[in-house]
């Protein structure tokens, strides 16, 4: 089946696209460099051509909300729009847990993307799912200076694997407008995370310092609700399995 991944070369689109592949499909990367720009919309009714699915994980690095809105508007427009054209019978979109109760900017734009995939033509799933294990070590990436301030609060932290693998399933099934939330298998301190990567070599040594921040983000915000399908993959799992350099002893790490 020919199926169409949007921002197939990012973090998650590249498991996405593994992942298709690996069980006999025909995924069609939606990217840049694969002469396509969901932005303007160029290359996307040749690219969707025949696709019978599509799968949106594309995204925007941005602490801004305009910028996020912006893109998601533009982006999600335009996807759903081509889709329709080409007469794709399923649109899935990955979005986020807890972006409805959450206050940050570019959550904004996640809602804005679900809003635009809610109203179209093109029959939908949207899988909200927990921030991935390497939500930790982007955080950090994202803080300048001698010491680390990292959000206090809770996550339950997912292997980007099992989330391009729940959204290739869902791809090849009937759409279920708003599918079960997706999340890992055990509730993490997001700053202890933070401390554990610099502990493995996976970011800038320096000290870790919780900062609670309104908006539902350290009140556990980001949690799931309700049930829903499990991980398996737990963060310390993934840690021992990551490719940073590991200290002496990073083994005992709990």
């Amino acid at each position: 089946m020919k199926i169409a991944v949007a921002g197939g070369t990012g973090l998650a689109g590249r498991r996405v696209v593994e992942t298709l592949r690996a069980r006999g499909h025909a995924p069609v990367v939606l990217s840049r460099g694969h002469g396509v720009d969901l932005l303007t919309g160029s290359g996307l009714d040749a690219a969707l051509a025949g696709a019978e699915a599509v799968i949106d994980v594309s995204n925007v690095i941005t602490t801004r909300k305009s910028v996020s809105v912006d893109f998601f508007d533009k982006a999600g427009r335009n996807l759903v729009g081509a889709a329709e054209r080409a007469g794709a019978r399923h649109l899935v979109t990955l979005s986020i847990v807890g972006i409805d109760r959450v206050k940050n900017p570019y959550y904004a734009g996640k809602l804005r993307q679900e809003e635009i995939v809610r109203g179209g033509a093109v029959p939908w799933t949207v899988l909200r799912a927990t921030q991935f294990h390497e939500f930790a070590g982007q955080v950090l990436g994202g803080v300048p200076g001698p010491i680390a301030v990292v959000p206090a609060g809770r996550v339950q932290p997912i292997a980007v694997r099992e989330v391009s693998e729940a959204l290739a399933d869902l791809a090849l099934e009937p759409p279920r407008a708003m599918a079960p939330e997706l999340a890992g298998p055990r509730v993490e301190s997001l700053v202890d995370m933070a401390r554990r990567v610099v502990a493995a070599g996976g970011a800038r040594r320096r000290p870790v310092l919780p900062l609670y921040l309104p908006g539902g983000m350290s009140s556990g915000g980001l949690l799931p609700t309700g049930p829903g399908p499990r991980g398996t993959q737990t963060f310390t799992d993934w840690l021992l399995s990551s490719p940073f350099e590991q200290p002496p002893g990073v083994s005992g790490l709990r």
